[in-house]
């Protein structure tokens, strides 16, 4: 009798320690399940975030766009109206005054000479001929002047020497401007294109082609870089 009453005593040893270890495992569930709960609702409201949650999610606050830029538009500026050449003298050998207005200096030939204003013969037998209603040195548009090669004292005899690049400068009571040879041209001595107006500050140079003769005329074109 004392063996069996003590193998039944074990049993129910047994199942004792069975529904402790089973309300113990629920209790345990329970708490770790309110704390995690409570864990959510301590941690996920806005007023509870940490600093470091709001430096990962920084809020940007609202602001207008910078006004464009805008570039003031420069003022547009005319150009120089182009003077207006008179005709070729309807008699060369008019009488007009002699009027000395500058000198000119061309390096390249030796040339340093006076300059008159007018076309005529008349005018030009004393040295180079400013051609009227064309620019003066310095001036807007195109300058010409006309020249001996054989009679008088021939200034422009060996215009035909004159390269590209050769400076032509000129000197006035408005300063001394510079000229750069830019071309040449032998054309029919009728052709009075050469004296025709043209946006920028160039000069014209002509005389008769060949030496001796008048059947051509051999020019020299130039434009202003220096003042």
């Amino acid at each position: 009798m004392r063996r069996s009453e003590t193998r039944a005593d074990r049993r129910a040893q047994r199942g004792r320690a069975r529904v402790t270890r089973s309300v113990a495992f629920v209790v345990a569930f329970l708490l770790m399940t309110g704390a995690v709960f409570a864990g959510i609702l301590v941690f996920d409201g806005p007023e509870h975030r940490t600093p470091t949650a709001r430096a990962e999610n920084p809020v940007v606050p609202f602001s207008a766009p910078a006004p464009p830029i805008v570039v003031p538009t420069p003022p547009v500026t005319e150009a120089p109206a182009l003077p207006d050449p008179e005709a070729a003298p309807a008699d060369p050998y008019e009488n007009v005054p002699v009027v000395a207005i500058g000198e000119i200096e061309i390096p390249k030939i030796g040339l340093v000479h006076t300059i008159y204003e007018g076309v005529s013969l008349t005018v030009v037998n004393h040295g180079p001929g400013h051609w009227p209603g064309t620019p003066m040195p310095g001036g807007y548009g195109n300058m010409v002047y006309a020249g001996h090669r054989t009679t008088y004292d021939h200034p422009f005899r060996n215009i035909d020497q004159l390269v590209e690049g050769d400076p032509i400068i000129f000197r006035t009571d408005a300063g001394t401007f510079t000229y750069r040879v830019t071309r040449t041209q032998v054309v029919n001595w009728d052709d009075v294109w050469i004296v025709d107006q043209h946006p920028g500050r160039t000069v014209t140079l002509f005389a008769c082609h060949p030496p001796g003769s008048a059947e051509f005329r051999y020019v020299v074109f130039g434009e202003l870089v220096t003042t």
